[in-house]
């Protein structure tokens, strides 16, 4: 487990260089860090991470260390969960197969 949570701050820090710059840690001890194009969170209270990427389409990737995927854009996107399942939301409908 402490491999895990070293790993995952790792990857935090390590993103980008101005990544780390501009970290703040919340009141219940989340570590949340975000740049504009890259953001990243970390609570060592449930030793879950998360981190995200907007891409030049404006579509932003979120990875969890759980082994979730979300695309999302203008409220709209799909996820994929660890355990294979598809969830979408379009501005019309939402579901799971």
């Amino acid at each position: 487990m402490k491999l895990l949570v070293y790993g995952v701050a790792s990857l935090l820090l390590f993103s980008t260089t101005a990544f780390a710059a501009d970290c703040t840690r919340t009141p219940t001890g989340r570590m949340v860090c975000n740049n504009g194009q890259s953001a990243g969170t970390y609570n060592p209270n449930t030793g879950r991470g998360a981190s995200s990427q907007t891409n030049s389409n404006g579509v932003r990737t979120t990875q969890t260390n759980s082994g979730a995927q979300a695309k999302t854009k203008n409220g709209k996107g799909v996820v994929q969960t660890p355990g294979g399942k598809t969830c979408a939301k379009t501005a019309r409908n939402e579901g799971c197969n």
